[in-house]
């Protein structure tokens, strides 16, 4: 397992390898990020609300807990936190 702390510790996450590829668990603190992808990512809350802005899109969609969105490979995508949020995080 490998913890990563962002964006100067407001998020922390614990990647791990499963059976089915490579996965992160973590939580965001209220604010504002951006975030780039190396792989395809698959990004579920599991508590919380996030709002995001993806590629291409001119405006925030609100993913509310037990929603995902995906991303893919290679872009950077915006995130708002109102209140404390935990995700996973598939990547492929």
């Amino acid at each position: 397992m490998k913890v990563n702390k962002y964006f100067d510790d407001n998020v922390f996450s614990i990647g791990f390898d499963s059976k089915d590829g490579a996965v992160s668990s973590g939580v965001m603190a209220p604010g504002e990020y951006t975030f780039g992808t190396s792989q395809k990512e698959k990004m579920v809350v599991v508590h919380g609300t996030m709002s995001v802005k993806l590629p291409g899109k001119d405006t925030w969609e609100e993913i509310v807990q037990g929603n995902a969105f995906h991303v893919e490979a290679g872009v950077e995508f915006n995130v708002k936190i109102e209140e404390h949020c935990a995700y996973l995080c598939y990547y492929s």
